[in-house]
């Protein structure tokens, strides 16, 4: 997919893009097939250990699952595809690793929202920013809680600004916005894709509908994001693009 020199001065200047319905529907399908069966498998774990949360995630409220491409050649191949390496080659350069990668999910008629913050806040120490690609997918609404974003002009900062980060008291999120700014809210169709920095403050609201509304993120880095002493691997960093060609994401053995 052709990202337009409009999307990234967008980016470089507001922290973010829109690339609605980048997503084709047989790769839509299928992640959606790959989402139910990931969050039964996570309910009954979660059952298993009798746990009501594990970090940001609240059993049957909202999950972050992440970890889980390994387990299947969906998620592989959504993030070895074409899109996804024409997103991290027009913003990242010739070279891109996969950071990190999960379903994002809110359970129906539940009131649990998330607050502002910069994904570089859950890190716990100085980084170069990475790039994260929020893929819808349901159609998004105030109503299931949506992102909302707030660009780097809005948030006072620059775009390598990195805010400190405090623990919400209840649900563990990482707050370092306390303004009074609501920000833009994404409303979208399934299939689109908010591209956006790690530095970028976001947040979402209540999925107060009957369904669950589902997205599936994945973040890449331009190089390896390390520990604070620089000794191993802060997550991930699994080559998806080298002297920009497209590789094919290979997990380590173990």
């Amino acid at each position: 997919m052709l990202i337009s020199p409009e999307q990234i001065q967008q980016f470089k200047k507001d922290g973010y893009f829109i690339l609605e319905n980048g997503v084709t529907e047989e790769q839509l399908e299928a992640l959606r097939r790959e989402c139910q069966r990931v969050v039964e498998a996570y309910e009954a774990e979660m059952q298993t250990r009798d746990a009501t949360n594990t970090a940001i995630t609240h059993y049957m409220k909202r999950y972050f699952i992440d970890n889980r491409g390994n387990d299947t050649p969906v998620i592989t191949d959504f993030l070895g595809s074409d899109l996804m390496a024409d997103v991290c080659r027009a913003v990242l350069g010739e070279n891109a690793y996969l950071f990190n990668e999960q379903y994002v999910v809110k359970a129906a008629e539940v009131s649990t929202k998330f607050g502002w913050h910069q994904d570089s806040g859950y890190i716990g120490h100085y980084h170069p920013p990475y790039l994260l690609c929020w893929c819808a997918l349901d159609d998004m609404t105030i109503d299931n809680g949506t992102i909302h974003v707030l660009p780097y002009q809005r948030a006072k900062m620059a775009p390598e600004d990195l805010f400190e980060h405090k623990p919400e008291e209840g649900t563990r999120d990482m707050i370092g916005y306390y303004g009074d700014d609501p920000g833009i809210p994404i409303l979208v169709p399934a299939g689109s894709i908010l591209v956006f920095s790690s530095r970028l403050f976001h947040r979402s609201g209540s999925n107060t509908t009957d369904v669950l509304r589902r997205a599936y993120m994945a973040q890449f880095s331009a190089a390896p994001i390390m520990n604070l002493k620089g000794t191993k691997l802060h997550s991930k960093a699994i080559p998806v693009l080298k002297n920009g060609a497209r590789i094919a994401p290979v997990w380590p053995s173990g």
